[in-house]
């Protein structure tokens, strides 16, 4: 059996006998023969060769062993090479001592260890988010509770006014009261800390046919009109309307909805909602 390598331009001839004797050793034949650092740079591709052909046909393991044994010899007695490859390594215990394998593990070390960074970065990063953020939620949502609605005297409705005064819509069903700076039973939103809000409410009213539609409802702040909704008709028995503003408060400003003196909500009052939200913190204020 013969291999040919062809390294820096010779041409080498490796002549390997198929069975050897117990006193026999590997022959090994170079035409052109240089210095022993070209003969070891040499052995080594020829074992790669020899070891794909061992792997790819049955042979005989009483000879084949012997063989084997001689080519790993050969290979560890070749000393280290500049790119630090283990020989012992690779024929006794793992075939991954490759030349890129300290460049392999260095770099696999090097993310681990990156990665563990980021991941305490990422915890540090939400523990300052919840210490900026646990003040901040606040946020409120309710509506009118029927029960408060009258009869009015020669109908069938029931409603919420008229009074001869501007009257604070008690919003008294809650559904949500985050940092509990609503008040139900005023229908006051207190600012628990500064910055920007969003507030917003609807105005129901129904009415039976020939009956007046009249309400006006307005946004309150300090006891400053923001924004309003009204109605004033017989045409249309049934209306709704809804006002969004944002709003700068600092921490104790009042929000709240009232009713006007002399108008009326009439049945289905629980679809007259009052909500609002901060936006973000002011810091400054």
């Amino acid at each position: 059996m013969y291999v040919c390598i062809e390294f820096h331009g010779m041409s080498t001839w490796y002549h390997l006998r198929e069975s050897f004797t117990n006193s026999q050793e590997l022959d090994i034949v170079f035409q052109n023969k240089e210095s022993e650092e070209q003969k070891t740079m040499i052995v080594l591709p020829v074992l790669f060769l020899l070891g794909s052909l061992f792997l790819c046909r049955p042979v005989e393991a009483s000879s084949q062993s012997g063989t084997i044994q001689k080519l790993k010899d050969a290979a560890l007695s070749a000393g280290s090479l500049s790119c630090k490859w283990d020989c012992n390594c690779t024929y006794n215990r793992q075939r991954s001592c490759c030349c890129a394998a300290d460049d392999m593990y260095k770099l696999e070390e090097t993310t681990f260890l990156k990665l563990v960074n980021v991941w305490g970065q990422i915890k540090e990063l939400n523990a300052d988010v919840e210490e900026c953020t646990k003040d901040v939620k606040i946020a409120f949502s309710a509506t009118i509770d029927p029960s408060i609605a009258v009869s009015m005297p020669g109908t069938s409705e029931r409603c919420f006014g008229p009074f001869n005064t501007n009257v604070p819509i008690p919003y008294s069903i809650v559904s949500l009261n985050s940092g509990s700076g609503f008040n139900p039973t005023m229908g006051i939103f207190t600012a628990p800390r500064a910055g920007v809000y969003l507030f917003s409410f609807t105005a129901y009213s129904y009415v039976e046919r020939g009956e007046r539609l009249y309400h006006k409802v307005q946004l309150m702040k300090n006891g400053a009109k923001v924004v309003s909704v009204w109605e004033n008709n017989r045409e249309d028995g049934e209306d709704s309307a809804t006002q969004v503003v944002i709003l700068e408060m600092n921490r104790g400003d009042q929000v709240y909805v009232e009713l006007t003196s002399g108008r009326k909500l009439c049945n289905s009052l629980q679809y007259n909602i009052f909500t609002g939200y901060m936006v973000y913190p002011n810091h400054d204020m």
